[in-house]
Parts: structure tokens; C-alpha cells; sequence
């Protein structure tokens, strides 16, 4: 269905391909995972298979990508339409309608689908995806999940025969990717839909991969020159026993020494037997914050979009110290509460209270100093033409020392050219540049709307060594995630929405250990062990040896 012969990929102006060399092939009626670090070249092999690469963005393209016997370079995107569908990291940048029911029937009206099949294909998405309530609302009025899931279920009406998808769980709670990731399974086994899905959270994704694509990075990991870029294929099983990006469950098995090397929770389940025994009665250390003076309030909040409600009497106090994980399903009212706090939304009632200030009441400039979001979508706080000048600007801005920003980049994003292009970054890199430009001005209370989406599990550790040393300094951060595995990593006290509601506020272990949905794999299979990670188990282990 899907052949690379011999492809090399060089965008203008680069100093190494973004893919290179690349040789493999998709059966019909397959899932492929493509997996590397930040910024390696995921999404321009992804690309490469509508056309997209290089019609669209340029550059060149050497060898050849088949699609269903369709050479590329022949067939440009709008010619492979009917045989390959595309969802994108950024659903908005690819919606072309006003509303969730007309998104999902615009390609079939492109490709000329006959009215009555339209009508019973929307039917059918919107509930398979779960989209039948917010059918006639506004893209624009969408949560970040239900932005994706819209954008899924416009490219499966059209019922291609390759669908290709870019971090399409990145923006969804636990839930709702169960939900698509199922969805997924029964076009690839039931209908012979063959899919290409990059995916970061590969605790999500792996145990339902048939075939494994891992890119060497052509921007991190030191590599020599003749290896960045290239692509290695292979059983999901035994390429996860080396690969350099692994998800929770693997690490569990690289360091109890398992083989063969579990891909899901149940299997490592069966193989947590001894492990359990190693650990015996140790448990792992406590984690504490050193809690300070208070940093934001809100009392009663109500805050309403239209007749919609999005946050119902939610009443916190938020203090210095604190790594607070903000969880939910999707609409539930994280971004609502963040953007409440830095007072983007006019509360129906209730009050709110950042670092002394009202946030409705007070300058941008000042607020600034006081307050730092990063938004679902990091380009818009990115407006200067370089990476440099964004940072250049970012010390400027907040007053601190020449550099401060782009050793920030460097710690997140490593080897990040300097006069790239935001826009031209990848989701991953992208997203890194703006959490350092917001981590330069350290303010007191830090907000970070789903601060992972594109990142790598080294980047996420990164990000994590950060946080904690902004706590340490006395710093309040609160993370709006979907991310379980982060949250495990890093979040001393959790916070859940539920129809903007506060449900449940506590310490982390107390509030994800138990849950199904938010769970880490760590504590699912080692449960009833109160361990989180993968670093908790290797410190107990020390302990116990």
C-alpha cells in the first residue's frame, strides 16, 4: 500500500536531510508507528506520503513514495485525495468550515460522496468519535480534544485507504484515546485501512502497532552526519528493546531485566510477579512540597461562554512550592480555569486573585511579571522571524541577563538552529521555545495548557527538572495535562474538573494511584504497590539491594 524506495528529503537552507535514505513498505490493512525525538523528521515522513512533501513545503525530494501504486511526485495532494486522509498536530490550521457537522461532510462534498451516503457517514462518525453533542457548535468554540476529534473524523468520511495522523491522542484525555485509538483498530482490522500514526505518548499507542518506524533525529542526539535522518523498521517488540524513545512500561522492563519485552500493562502484569517480591515491603520516598505563602485564589468562580457554563462555583488556593496537575475529560474546564487566572475570561461571578492582583483589572506589563501562561497553542506568543530574535526578545522583555532564554531553549530543545523561522520548527520544538520564552520572566504562578503535546520523552524530563527547581525557588505551577505519566513524574497535588466542577483535590498518589483513567502504567502493574515510576521502583530497588 505504502512504498518508500531510497527517499532523501533537504529542505532549502538545511544543513543535513531531514530524512535520508529511507527504504520500507506498509502493507494494506496495517498500523505503523513512526517514533524519534523532538524534531527528527516525523512529520515531514508523514507528509512525504500525500504529497505534501515537497509540493507544498519545498525542498527536494530524491527516490520515490508510492501510495497505493501512485507516485508522489506525479500526484499532487489534491490527486490523493481519495486514497489518502491527513490530520495534522494542529487541527485549526486544517479546518476550512464554521461548524463540527459541516467539517465532517466538506471532503466528501469535494469528492463528490452522494447526499444520502454523506448524511449516514456523519451520522456514523459523530458517534464514533463521540461528537453528536456538539454537532452544530462553532470549531472555534471546540476544547482542544474535541478540536481533534473533529479533525479525525473529517478525514475517515471520506473512507480513505491510508489515513496518516500526527499525534492524534496528543490533545484527548485517557478516555476519549481509548476511544480513537478503538476506533482506529476496527478500520485497520475490519475495513483494511492502512494507518501511519506518529506518536509521542507511546504508552498509549505501542501495544497496537504492527510495524514500528524509528527516525533517527536529524536535530538531537549527537548523531554522525550519515546517521541523521535515517529510518530503521521492525517488530514493535524487538526495536523497543534499544530504542532510544520508550514509554513507561519498557523502561519497567529494560530495568527488571524482562524478555521478551512487554508492549502492554497486562503483559507486564504477568511478569511483575518477582519484581514484587524485590520490592517486598520498601516503598517509594514521599513527595513533599515545601509549601509557602499563598500565590492565586479564586472563591465561587462561575464563568460561562454564552448559555454554555464552563466553570461552576470552583473555589482553590493555589501556594508557592506547588506542582499542581489540573486533570479532566475534554470541556471539562481546565483552559477555562488557566484563562481565568490570567484573566482572559470575564467571570459571570465569583473572584479571582494572581499574585495579589486582579487579573482583569491589571496592565498587561505588570500582569506579565506575575503570571506566565503557555497556551494549546504556543505560536501565539511567537512573533518575531528567527528563533533568536524570539529569544533575544524574550530577555529583553522580562529584563534578564543577554542568553537567558536560549539556555532555556537549549536545556528543552537541544540544537535548535537560531535563524530558523518559528513557524518552520516542529510542534515539539515550537512548543519548547515558547515555554522558555514564558520561563524566562519566571513569574510566580507559572500555567501550562497541555505543556507535553510533541514532546519526546526526553524533552518531558527535561521539562520536569525545570518545574521542580521553579518550586523549589518558591514558584507556583499549575499544569492543565492529559498526560498521566508526566503528572506521575512530577505533580505533588492534583486537581480534577468534571463539567466545571472541582471533583476531587489531593496529593498525587491519593488522587491517580486508584483511578482507571488516570492511572500510570507503573502503579497499574505493579498495583497494589503505591509506586508512580519508573524512577521510584529503580530508587527502591537500590534501597533493597
Amino acid at each position: 500500500m505504502i512504498e518508500f524506495d531510497r527517499v532523501t528529503v533537504t529542505y532549502d537552507g538545511a544543513a543535513a536531510p531531514a530524512l535520508r535514505d529511507v527504504s520500507f513498505t506498509v502493507p494494506e490493512g496495517e498500523l505503523a508507528l513512526v517514533i524519534g525525538r523532538t524534531g527528527s523528521g516525523k512529520s515531514t515522513l508523514l507528509r512525504a506520503i500525500n504529497g505534501l512533501v515537497p509540493h507544498f513545503t519545498g525542498g527536494t525530494l530524491a527516490g520515490r513514495v508510492l501510495v497505493n501504486g501512485r507516485d508522489t511526485k506525479d500526484y499532487r495532494p489534491r490527486d490523493l485525495a481519495d486514497v489518502v486522509g491527513i490530520v495534522g498536530q494542529d487541527p485549526m490550521a486544517g479546518f476550512v468550515t464554521d461548524t463540527v457537522e459541516d467539517e465532517l461532510a466538506y471532503s466528501m462534498e469535494s469528492l463528490g460522496v452522494p447526499p444520502d451516503v454523506m448524511r449516514r457517514r456523519v451520522e456514523e462518525t459523530l458517534d464514533l468519535l463521540g461528537l453528536a453533542d456538539v454537532r452544530d457548535r462553532p470549531l472555534t468554540a471546540l476544547s482542544g480534544g474535541q478540536r481533534q476529534r473533529t479533525a479525525i473524523g473529517a478525514a475517515l468520511t471520506s473512507h480513505p485507504a491510508v489515513l496518516v495522523l500526527d499525534e492524534p491522542t496528543s490533545a484527548l484525555d485517557p478516555q476519549a484515546a481509548e476511544e480513537v485509538l478503538a476506533a482506529l483498530q476496527r478500520l485497520v482490522h475490519d475495513l483494511g485501512v492502512t494507518v501511519v500514526m506518529a506518536e509521542h505518548r507511546l504508552e498509549r499507542v505501542i501495544q497496537y502497532a504492527d510495524r514500528v518506524v524509528e527516525i533517527s533525529g536529524a536535530v538531537t542526539g549527537g548523531l554522525p552526519a550519515g546517521r541523521a535522518g535515517a529510518v530503521s523498521t521492525g517488530l514493535p517488540a524487538d526495536l523497543m528493546v534499544t530504542a532510544p524513545v520508550a514509554p513507561p512500561v519498557v523502561e519497567l522492563g529494560r530495568l527488571a531485566g524482562w524478555s521478551p519485552m512487554p508492549l502492554s500493562v497486562r503483559d507486564a502484569r504477568r511478569a511483575a510477579g518477582v519484581l514484587r517480591e524485590r520490592l517486598g515491603d520498601h516503598r517509594p520516598i514521599s513527595r513533599v512540597a515545601v509549601i509557602g505563602k499563598e500565590i492565586a485564589r479564586c472563591n465561587d468562580l462561575v464563568v460561562s461562554y454564552g448559555n454554555v457554563p464552563a466553570l461552576r462555583g470552583v473555589s482553590l488556593t493555589l501556594q508557592a512550592g506547588e506542582v499542581i496537575a489540573l486533570m479532566g475529560r475534554n470541556g471539562a474546564g481546565k483552559s477555562t480555569l488557566l484563562n481565568a487566572l490570567v484573566g482572559l475570561v470575564q467571570p459571570r461571578s465569583g473572584s479571582v486573585a494572581a499574585a495579589g492582583l486582579d487579573p482583569r483589572r491589571t496592565k498587561p506589563k505588570q500582569l506579565v511579571k506575575a503570571v506566565g501562561l503557555v497556551p494549546q497553542e504556543p505560536a501565539d506568543l511567537l512573533y518575531a522571524p528567527t528563533v533568536a530574535e524570539e529569544c533575544a526578545g524574550a530577555d529583553s522583555d522580562f529584563r534578564v541577563a543577554a542568553g537567558s532564554c536560549r539556555a532555556l531553549l537549549e536545556r528543552l530543545a537541544p540544537d535548535v538552529d537560531d535563524q530558523m523561522h518559528p513557524r518552520d520548527l516542529s510542534e515539539g520544538q515550537r512548543l519548547c521555545l515558547a515555554l522558555a520564552v514564558v520561563l524566562c520572566g519566571a513569574p510566580p504562578l507559572l500555567l501550562l495548557d497541555e505543556p507535553t503535546r510533541g514532546l519526546d520523552y526526553g524533552a518531558k524530563r527535561r521539562l520536569v527538572e525545570i518545574l521542580r527547581e521553579l518550586a523549589a525557588d518558591g514558584h507556583a505551577v499549575v499544569l492543565s495535562t492529559h498526560d498521566v505519566e508526566m503528572v506521575a513524574e512530577v505533580a505533588t497535588r492534583v486537581l480534577v474538573l468534571a463539567d466545571g466542577e472541582l471533583v476531587s483535590d489531593g496529593d498525587t498518589a491519593t488522587v491517580i494511584a486508584g483511578s482507571p483513567a488516570f492511572a500510570p502504567q507503573v502503579a497499574k502493574i505493579l498495583a497494589p504497590l503505591p509506586f508512580l515510576t519508573v524512577g521510584e521502583v529503580a530508587t527502591a530497588l537500590e534501597r533493597a539491594s
